[in-house]
Parts: structure tokens; sequence; C-alpha cells
């Protein structure tokens, strides 16, 4: 008789996660990704308010952010569809969170986003990324696929296929 009991274990539940993304300004690459994946900023402003009232905030923490308060530090942008927690507006499903550093951005970076265009549209997707403030880096043509390589409002690069 086997003693293993990994066969008969339940396989853990997936991880939650999300992409942290470094930015000079938060509510402004927000408000870029949330246009160009067509997401939503996320409505902090209860949780907000309430750390405010307990006096966990400080004010100058917060700042103004679409006529609502938000944290002055970061920001994330959600699929529409995603589940959030309405309590705090916190996404609990794909997100992007965009925390403020100080440091600019001065090599390559290691992770980039794959936006994947319809068929036969990515010529008119990296035209509207353009109307939004992304800049075309360069056009790749390879043997595996073409895709065009963008940078976003602070010079983070990401793809178009």
């Amino acid at each position: 008789m086997s003693t293993d009991t990994r066969a008969s274990a339940p396989a853990p539940a997936p991880l939650h996660w999300k992409l942290v993304i470094d930015a000079a300004d938060p509510h402004t690459q927000a408000d870029f990704w949330a246009a160009a994946l067509h997401y939503e900023a996320e409505d902090n402003s209860a949780l907000v308010e309430r750390l405010l009232a307990l006096g966990a905030l400080p004010g100058a923490a917060t700042v103004e952010y679409h006529g609502r308060p938000a944290f002055r530090d970061l920001i994330a942008v959600r699929h529409p569809e995603d589940p959030y927690d309405p309590d705090t507006g916190i996404g609990k499903g794909r997100r992007l969170l965009f925390q403020r550093v100080p440091e600019a951005k001065t090599v390559k970076n290691r992770l980039h986003i794959d936006v994947h265009a319809a068929d036969g549209r990515r010529a008119d997707e990296v035209a509207r990324l353009e109307a939004l403030g992304a800049r075309v880096l360069r056009e790749v043509k390879e043997p595996a696929g073409e895709w065009v390589v963008l940078a976003d409002p602070e010079d983070n690069e990401f793809c178009v296929a």
C-alpha cells in the first residue's frame, strides 16, 4: 500500500496577483493604461476617507483624482468585468498598480506588457495608443511574427502584436 498522500490532497487555489509598475506620476500612468486597455481606474475613495477619518492616513498622502480622494502615491487600474471589493475599491482580478518612485526609468524593462490587437487591426491600435500619448520605438518583423514596440508616457516599453 502506498503512503504517498500527494494524490489525495486538494490542489492549491491559484494565487491572486497584480503587476506593479514604478512611476513618477502614478495617476497619469493609470489614465493612460486605463484608456489603452479599456480598463477602469480603481475608486479607493471610501477607503481613503475611512483612513483619513481614523487618523491612519495624513491628508498629505492623498490627492484629488477625478473628483474624489485617492492615495497620492499609488493607483490601480482593473479589468471592468473582474470582481472588486466594494468597501475598498480594490480589484480581485486583472490589475496594474502604479506606485510613485523618486527615480526615473534608466534602462530597458525586464518585464513588459503585450497588447494583442484584433486580427488586421494592429496599425489602428498603434495609432490609437499614439493618440493617447504612446510613441513608436520600432517595428519588428521576424520569422516568428510581427509586432510594434512602443513606449508609454514614462518610457516603459510595451508591444502591440
